[in-house]
């Protein structure tokens, strides 16, 4: 019997190794759109999604403050640095899975699915890529601790649909492209031409993850007719645990469709709230 959209997003949820839960993450989406493209579109279905997504043994998961900080001018800081990467793509394959597996019962367009399933296989690409950058240089997955920060996003607006499209694409994703022409910099400046390739394609692509956060956050609060600008501070508020950090990437962000007036206001307020900060 074939599986149905949700149970394909639990397949992939309750595969442990990174390799192998990309590799099923693309065979789905694949499957997925064949199916659309045939007329044949196959059924959203209904599964029940673990708390929280099968992981390797290694990494070592330790709290974000534990996780030891590298320099990036060294070869080890930076091998460091794409392995964090590496680890916050891994978990966003499973954080758009599971944005798949845990709503169906909100009813919503198919686009909705469409998006979330391209979103859900540009990450494991992303994913590999990294992984090819850090097997290049010597090292691997799982070979340095890392943090379950991006995870409490998902526990926490693991029954509210607006709050995990407020917290993961339009504050987590929003972040990356903060970030990430920095990033780029340090790999062109150690001249590591296959890092900066993948982070070019991984920044070109965040760029869309964003973007359909804010339109369907935007098409929820339309159904609803409620504000999204005073929809977003209050989820932000409600279930962000660290600080949004200036300085903004307001170029991407407005490609992406995320204006100044819902991230600027938060900044200060949300800066002196407890918590441990994380771009992704």
């Amino acid at each position: 019997m074939s599986l149905t959209l949700a149970e394909m997003a639990v397949d992939v949820l309750t595969t442990a190794d990174g390799r192998a839960k990309t590799a099923l993450s693309h065979a789905h989406a694949a499957r997925w759109r064949a199916a659309r493209d045939a007329g044949a579109p196959i059924s959203v279905g209904h599964a029940e999604p673990p708390p929280r997504p099968a992981r390797p043994e290694r990494p070592e998961l330790l709290p974000p403050r534990e996780v030891p900080r590298r320099r990036t001018g060294s070869p080890e800081g930076r091998i460091a640095l794409l392995h964090a990467l590496a680890h916050i793509e891994l978990n966003a394959v499973d954080l758009h899975w599971d944005i798949i597996a845990r709503f169906t019962d909100v009813p919503m367009p198919p686009g909705f699915y469409d998006d979330w399933v391209k979103s859900a296989d540009e990450e494991s690409k992303h994913f590999n890529l990294l992984c090819d950058c850090l097997e290049n240089l010597g090292s691997h997955y799982g070979a340095l601790p890392a943090h379950a920060f991006m995870w409490r996003a998902a526990e926490d607006t693991a029954g509210d649909l607006l709050g995990r499209l407020a917290v993961v694409p339009m504050v987590l994703e929003a972040r990356g492209l903060d970030v990430t022409p920095g990033m780029i910099g340090v790999f062109e400046k150690a001249g590591e031409a296959g890092a900066v390739a993948a982070l070019r394609t991984i920044y070109a692509e965040e760029v869309g993850h964003v973007a359909y956060g804010v339109k369907w956050f935007n098409w929820l609060c339309g159904r609803d007719g409620v504000d999204p600008k005073e929809v977003f501070h209050r989820l932000v508020r409600q279930y962000f645990h660290g600080p949004l950090k200036p300085p903004f990437n307001e170029e991407k962000r407005a490609e992406s469709g995320l204006p100044p007036d819902f991230y600027w206001p938060l900044a200060e307020d949300v800066a002196t709230a407890p918590g441990t900060a994380g771009f992704r």
